[in-house]
């Protein structure tokens, strides 16, 4: 079956030159099974008109979050779509979806979409190359959309250079290579734990991290994008879940985390260690807030190691499962990952430092090194975390083909 058959589709259009495109990209989305529909904001309709688009399309083309007709949904075709794509997306549009301002009904939408977001930027060279646009578009990677890289070649302006929309058949044939199951995670069962876990000190106090589970979230949405079946036991955490495509167990504690683990984990083709678990509970747990005195001289805590959760199940692996710890260090960061790598039977490590800017807990970004059993080393640049979800979930695959063989 086509990748796009059936792909419930939303294109939206800025106000560019480049605009003319959305009718061949609009044929070609039909053409390959999807059902599509448009939203232009005010200065794209001078560029093409919703005529031609709703007559390719079959559907109205929006160009207002109201019109006389009523009131356009924006939540409802936020939930309606499986991808929304913006191309072209202008400087003045990228500025805007950055900054979460709200004024079309394209940026309404945005905002309300659950669905992947693809972005084909178009302007013209020194506009792409503006360090505020390419700030913009770093927020946006960050924010978890996908980019789709613009050309070379000449410009509307009689300048030669980048900024050039992505043509039709590759915004295409990115959107057939997303929705393609992948081969080698496709119908595999994986076991993601992450985010933080709280150990209560009473009942509004607790032993922490600054964990967020961006990352575990991230490498969750991307292995059900591939096609696993994925469980997440997921720790503490303001982050939406992707419940849509996964199994989410939610946990507080330690010890929660490592009984939901146990659960699954004989079952699991892969698991993956990205909880940031905390390494001490208090041994009692004051069943009232506990109130500072006046004559205090402070308060000690006596503390107790939680389960090593990762070291637990990598004594149960099986032949043929896949095991992915992390490492967050500060210091002799590779010693001590392959260490951690050794005793805790896992096939690769994913190391990151504390010392490296962007990288580590709250960050939108991630700066990693992927050790392997061979004692290999692998070093990737600064990136958005679920462009480094992809990098994780591509080493996973390249062990499991040579386990097959």
């Amino acid at each position: 079956m086509p990748t796009l058959q059936g792909k419930k589709i939303i294109i939206g259009i800025s106000g560019s030159i480049a605009a003319y495109k959305a009718a061949l990209l609009t044929r070609l989305l039909i053409k390959a099974g999807a059902e599509v529909r448009i939203l232009m904001t005010p200065s794209a309709t001078t560029f093409i008109t919703p005529l031609t688009l709703s007559t390719l399309s079959k559907n109205a083309v929006l160009s207002e979050v109201s019109s006389e007709s009523g009131w356009n949904n924006h939540v409802e075709l936020g939930l309606w779509a499986d991808a929304l794509v913006i191309a072209p997306a202008t400087a003045n549009t990228l500025a805007k979806l950055a900054a979460g301002i709200c004024d079309t009904i394209l940026a309404a939408v945005y905002l309300s979409a659950r669905c992947p977001v693809f972005i084909a930027p178009a302007m013209d060279v020194d506009m792409w190359h503006h360090p505020a646009t390419q700030e913009n578009i770093r927020r946006l990677q960050a924010f978890g959309n996908r980019l789709i890289p613009v050309g070379v070649g000449e410009l509307a302006s009689g300048l030669s250079g980048e900024g050039r929309m992505a043509e039709p058949e590759e915004i295409v044939q990115q959107l057939e290579t997303f929705f393609a199951p992948n081969t080698a995670l496709a119908g595999k069962t994986i076991l993601l734990t992450a985010g933080p876990t709280y150990e209560p000190i009473d009942p509004v106090r607790f032993i922490g991290n600054r964990s967020s589970g961006k990352m575990g979230i991230a490498l969750a949405e991307e292995a059900a994008r591939r096609g696993a079946r994925v469980t997440l036991i997921l720790g503490p955490t303001h982050l939406r879940a992707p419940e849509a495509t996964c199994t989410v167990i939610r946990v507080e504690t330690a010890q929660q985390m490592y009984d939901a683990a146990l659960d699954h984990f004989d079952a699991c083709d892969v698991a993956i260690f990205a909880a940031a678990v905390a390494d001490f509970k208090p041994v009692t747990t004051a069943s009232k807030k506990i109130k500072k005195q006046a004559d205090s001289q402070g308060l000690t805590l006596e503390l107790t190691e939680t389960p090593d959760i990762a070291s637990a199940l990598g004594a149960r692996k099986q032949i043929g499962q896949i095991l992915v710890g992390f490492a967050l260090e500060t210091n002799d960061e590779t010693q001590n990952a392959f260490s951690k790598l050794q005793r805790k039977r896992f096939d690769f490590i994913v190391l990151n430092s504390l010392n490296d800017a962007g990288a580590g807990f709250q960050h939108d970004t991630n700066k990693i090194s992927i050790l392997r059993q061979d004692n290999s080393v692998r070093d990737f640049e600064l990136k958005p975390k679920l462009a480094v979800a992809t990098d994780i979930l591509d080493e996973v695959e390249a062990v499991l083909k040579r386990t097959v063989k």
